[in-house]
Order: C-alpha cells, then sequence, then structure tokens
C-alpha cells in the first residue's frame, strides 16, 4: 500500500519562524472588535457580549483577544455589572499595524526581512538573495498602508471608497 508523503502544515511553518503570512482570525477579530468600540462616544463602556454578537465573534476567543489588547494598551476594561470595555487612547493614535503587530507578530513574510523579529537566513545569502529582496519590498509596503492607517480612519471607511479602491485594483 502507497502512503501519500505527509506535507507540513503551513502553519507550523510560520510558527518555526516565528512569522505568518496573512492577518489570523485573531488579528481579524482584534480589529474588528477595536473598530466596534471606536464607534462608541468617547468612554462609553461595550459589554463583550455585544461586541462579540455584533461581530460574529465568539465569546471565549474574544476574552482572551481583549486581554492582550488591555496588556498592550489599546483597551481598557472595568468589572461588575456596569463593566466592560473601553479604547484606552483616542482611535486617531492607535495605528492598524500597531494592533497587528501585538496580536499577530510581526508583518514581514519572512524572518530575514523582519523588523521586530529578525533571524537570518540559513539557506541563502541576503544581499544576492532575490527573494529577500523582493519579501522586504512586500514587508515595505504591507508597513507602509498598516502603520499609515489608524483606527479612526479604519472606522471612518465606506462601502463606496472600498469599492472604487477595487475598482482601480481591477
Amino acid at each position: 500500500m502507497l502512503r501519500k508523503a505527509r506535507q507540513p502544515a503551513a502553519s507550523s511553518a510560520a510558527r518555526q519562524d516565528g512569522i505568518r503570512g496573512m492577518l489570523t482570525r485573531k488579528g481579524k477579530y482584534g480589529l474588528k472588535a477595536l473598530v466596534h468600540l471606536a464607534h462608541l462616544p468617547p468612554g462609553q463602556l461595550a459589554f463583550v457580549n455585544d461586541i462579540a454578537t455584533s461581530n460574529n465573534i465568539p465569546k471565549k476567543f474574544l476574552d482572551a483577544i481583549l486581554v492582550e489588547l488591555r496588556n498592550a494598551g489599546f483597551v481598557q476594561s472595568r468589572k461588575g455589572k456596569e463593566g466592560g470595555y473601553r479604547l484606552a487612547r483616542p482611535s486617531e493614535d492607535i495605528t492598524i499595524g500597531q494592533v497587528v503587530r501585538v496580536l499577530d507578530g510581526p508583518l514581514a513574510p519572512i524572518a530575514c526581512v523582519s523588523q521586530t523579529r529578525y533571524e537570518p537566513c540559513k539557506d541563502c545569502d541576503e544581499a544576492t538573495c532575490q527573494v529577500h529582496r523582493m519579501m522586504l519590498e512586500v514587508r515595505h509596503a504591507i508597513a507602509e498602508v498598516l502603520d499609515n492607517r489608524s483606527l479612526a480612519e479604519m472606522r471612518d471607511s465606506t462601502r463606496g471608497e472600498r469599492e472604487k479602491y477595487h475598482a482601480q485594483a481591477s
């Protein structure tokens, strides 16, 4: 009987060098939760259940994400019957890049181009490696967008703007 060779999962490769290729669910849900909070008047609290239900996020997972966001200084929490979460600082002062780095790690697609978790390549010379050069360009492009877009801008983006962007990209 022939057996298929077992291929390592992409996620295990990403874990090995601490770099991942796409926004994870944790990152996506964290951004959705922050956008939800950014819609509230300053200082107003939101219940975890309301955030979870409104954004189709599993509550237990959201609880863990909000703890990370609190520890990173993006949100404040209050316990009790009148408790909940709110932004710890104005949405204009929170960049999407900051949030993604906290929840998902480096923006770089490979470790040898990461500014926060750099690891040298073991199988090539970075000075002459075409893959390194291309991924460095990708990392810079990602950072350019995410580090220059605030939570307020994300909150205020409209469907029309997204459609206009997709039409231009086509």
